[in-house]
C-alpha cells in the first residue's frame, strides 16, 4: 500500500506541507480536517487561497498588500503622511500598527540585504522609496524600523545612504529592540516604545 490511500489527499498533504513550520503529520492532520468539513467551506477555502495569487494587489505608493491602487492607510488622510517608516515586509506593519504608537505612514521594503540568499539592493524597494521622497515637497522624517540583525544593520545603512540627502530627518528604532531581533518576535509594549522614543540615525 502507497504512504496515502489518495493522491488527492497526498497532493493536499503536500501543498500544505510546503508552508513554513507545518510539518508531514501538521499537514496531514489539516488535510484530513478539511476533508471533514462541508463541500462550500472548503470551496471557500479554495477560493480565498487562489485569491491570494490573483485579487490581491500592491500599494503603489507604500508597496503594501491592498485591494485596490492605495491600501488602507496610505488612502487615510488622517494620518501623518510627512512621517515614513520602512520596514521589511507586511508583517512588520501588522507588528508596529498593533501598537496603537504610531500614526503615519508606511514603505515595505520587501525583505533584506542578504549577499547569503542574494539578495541584493536592486532586489527591494528602495527606489520606489527615492522616488517617492523626490516627488514630495513637504519635510520627510524617515524611520528605518529594520531587524536588529547583521542584514537589518547594512540594509538600513545602505538605504540612509541613498536617502540622506532626501528626507529632512533619518530616525531608528529605540534600543528596546535588542540587537539580532525581528520585529516581527517583539512584545507590542517594547515594540511601541521603540517607535515612540525612536533616535535620529547615525552612520
Amino acid at each position: 500500500m502507497e504512504e496515502y490511500p489518495s493522491k488527492v489527499l497526498q497532493n493536499a498533504v503536500e501543498a500544505i506541507q510546503s508552508l513554513p513550520g507545518v510539518g508531514k503529520r501538521s499537514a496531514l492532520r489539516l488535510a484530513l480536517h478539511l476533508l471533514k468539513q462541508p463541500q462550500e467551506n472548503i470551496r471557500h477555502f479554495a477560493q480565498s487561497i487562489d485569491a491570494l495569487a490573483t485579487d490581491v494587489h500592491y500599494c503603489s505608493e507604500c508597496m503594501m498588500i491592498a485591494d485596490s491602487d492605495l491600501c488602507g492607510i496610505c488612502a487615510d488622510r488622517s494620518r501623518d503622511h510627512n512621517t515614513i517608516c520602512v520596514v521589511e515586509s507586511v508583517r512588520d506593519v501588522l507588528s508596529i500598527e498593533a501598537t496603537g504608537q504610531y500614526h503615519g505612514v508606511y514603505h515595505v521594503l520587501g525583505g533584506k540585504i542578504s549577499p547569503i540568499v542574494g539578495v541584493g539592493p536592486s532586489d527591494l524597494n528602495i527606489r520606489e522609496l527615492r522616488k517617492r521622497l523626490a516627488d514630495t515637497a513637504s519635510p520627510i522624517e524617515v524611520i528605518l524600523a529594520l531587524s536588529g540583525d547583521v542584514e537589518g544593520e547594512t540594509t538600513a545603512f545602505y538605504i540612509y545612504r541613498q536617502i540622506e540627502k532626501l528626507a529632512a530627518k533619518i530616525t531608528t528604532l529605540a534600543r528596546g529592540i535588542g540587537f539580532g531581533d525581528d520585529l516581527e518576535y517583539a512584545d507590542v509594549l517594547t515594540l511601541g516604545r521603540s517607535i515612540v522614543n525612536r533616535q535620529v540615525f547615525k552612520a
